[in-house]
């Protein structure tokens, strides 16, 4: 056996090639600390995978069959965030379901009801038929950073209990759901994702979990998309308490417009575009408190709106009832309302 190929076998089997400066080979060992950096990152990854990995479960879901379509089948993930059986997974798993069975690590299975869902955010809150049953705890999402190490667990194509590791690649990211609103601060990782994950936890290397695997870029490689956590935590506490996510409504149709430059100036307004009021619905909030068609709304409770994405954002936090100052351009006019939100029907309305 040649020099040369003794010592690609010795590499092989675990040591490292490096060239001479003349061009010729000398083998190197690994060193104790890069043997011991492998290894902290390989226990962190198991560790996680231990604690996290029972309470994630895979979701099979039915839909009755019609004229058109036949019987409909379908798969996902969810994770377990409370031993008495509620499990957080994806709106667009579970929309328009007859029958949800989920399955845990451990061959376990249990049929599953739905306790509500947000298609705003795309999540759901399921319960399976169980008690004492392992679970996650949801992390501080806002902590994260670019580089963070993250592991996604979940049911690609089936197959159970997959992971996938990955950093957090961005933050504040936004997707359009499928109402229309926007889902803001959205996690994008390089963990890999499959159709299957969804619904599947993202967890930090202290085995939390940071977020909701939700969508993927099918033509793109090593990019994909969460729902953070923070998001998930206050959609679940409504679901669980209301069995809806309860978002405030003005009754009214908008769209952006840019100012112009003079009303900027003459009124010192601190954006360039507006939300004009294209319709008022009657007896709704809008008119109720005088605001016509044709206004322009710059501000609402305090924070500049500068588009219909804007004025979601606000009555996500504004509570229900309570008199949100709303301040309009009527021509040269600048004039301030307060208007009382009622609750929406509609996800996707202002």
């Amino acid at each position: 056996m040649t020099k040369d190929r003794e010592a690609v076998l010795r590499f092989i089997e675990g040591e490292r090639i490096e060239p001479e400066p003349e061009g010729s080979c000398r083998v190197r060992s690994e060193t104790a600390s890069e043997v011991e950096l492998l290894d902290a990152y390989s226990r962190a990854v198991i560790t996680v995978v231990e604690a996290v990995g029972p309470a994630v479960v895979g979701i099979a879901v039915s839909r009755t069959p019609t004229e058109r379509l036949p019987l409909q089948q379908g798969a996902g993930s969810g994770v377990i965030i409370a031993p008495d059986g509620y499990i957080l997974t994806n709106d667009h798993v579970v929309q328009g379901t007859d029958s949800i069975s989920v399955t845990l690590q451990d061959g376990r299975s249990f049929e599953a009801g739905t306790i509500g869902t947000d298609p705003s955010t795309d999540l759901a809150v399921l319960r399976a038929n169980g008690s004492g049953l392992p679970f996650a705890s949801l992390g501080d999402s806002g902590a994260l950073k670019a580089g963070q190490l993250v592991i996604a667990i979940g049911n690609p194509f089936g197959f159970q209990s997959t992971v996938s590791t990955g950093v957090v690649s961005a933050l504040g990211r936004a997707l359009r759901s499928r109402d229309g609103r926007l889902i803001e601060n959205i996690i994008q990782h390089t963990a890999p994702l499959n159709p299957g994950n969804s619904g599947g936890p993202l967890v930090d290397s202290r085995g939390r979990v940071v977020g909701v695997n939700s969508a993927i870029i099918g033509i793109a490689q090593g990019i994909g998309f969460s729902i953070p956590a923070d998001t998930a935590r206050w959609v679940a506490a409504q679901l669980l308490t209301h069995g809806r996510v309860r978002r405030g409504l003005l009754g009214l149709a908008a769209q952006q417009r840019r100012l112009d430059r003079r009303l900027i100036r003459f009124h010192r307004l601190a954006g360039d575009y507006g939300v004009e009021v294209v319709s008022v619905e009657a007896h709704g909030p809008a008119q109720k408190a005088g605001i016509r068609n044709g206004d322009v709304i710059v501000l609402a409770a305090g924070r500049v709106a500068a588009s219909v994405d804007d004025i979601h954002r606000i009555l996500s936090a504004w509570p229900i009832g309570k008199p949100l100052p709303v301040v309009v351009v009527r021509g040269q006019e600048r004039i301030e309302f307060a208007v009382e939100p009622i609750e929406s029907a509609a996800s996707g309305a202002a």
